[in-house]
């Protein structure tokens, strides 16, 4: 069992926390808030709550997400924009989704997020952020909205390269873009138009809706 109850997280989200791998400085672990989905659950509607306790389990969400029919190609270049990951492990303050840390020179890959408040949409990152657009064309991944914070920036080859690190898997309720490709990519140029849409709002001091 892997021990993190004396470690500090180095980030930490509305669901959950994440931690170095203490004998893995290459791969994070992402655990499950103490009593979140006890809480999730209470403050849903009835009708939800009929919903099984995994189907809120954001660990077993991502689990599924990386099951997603285009992750299963031997492509490698699935890859390019996605942290590897490598299962489940268990901690001992809970059950853990283990995937790759990105990092730059040994320091943890700054966030997309962080990069635009700091230098704005420069040319670098446009065309870096249109790369990353590419690919989940020509791939179809499915993910959830495109938040600059769960995106993370490696650098490579002089490129920034846009990494996901959370978020992956779809969201729409009927899922056809599980049995069609024209659902699929239009389920891709949403999230597309939707990235950009968050980027504006950010950028202009979250103003109203963004969606």
């Amino acid at each position: 069992m892997i021990v993190l109850s004396n470690s500090t997280p180095f980030a930490e989200g509305g669901n959950r926390k994440c931690y170095v791998h203490p004998n893995n400085p290459g791969r994070c672990l992402k655990v499950v808030h103490p009593g979140l989905l006890e809480k999730i659950i209470k403050n849903k509607p009835w009708y939800k709550k009929l919903r099984s306790k995994n189907s809120f389990d954001d660990n077993l969400r991502e689990q599924k997400a990386y099951n997603q029919k285009a992750l299963t190609s031997n492509n490698p270049k699935i890859w390019n924009h996605l942290a590897k990951w490598y299962g489940m492990i268990e901690t001992d303050i809970g059950i853990a989704s283990e995937t790759e840390l990105i990092k730059n020179d040994n320091q943890i890959a700054e966030t997309l997020e962080n990069y635009l408040f700091t230098h704005g949409v420069t040319e670098e990152i446009k065309k870096s952020i249109e790369e990353f657009h590419i690919w989940l064309r020509e791939n179809l991944i499915l993910t959830k909205n495109l938040i600059p914070h769960n995106l993370v920036l490696k650098k490579q080859d002089g490129k920034i390269i846009i990494k996901i690190i959370d978020g992956l898997g779809p969201q729409a309720f009927i899922p056809l873009h599980d049995y069609s490709t024209y659902f699929a990519k239009r389920y891709v140029e949403k999230r597309i138009k939707l990235m950009w849409s968050r980027i504006n709002w950010d950028l202009s001091g979250r103003k109203g809706n963004w969606k």
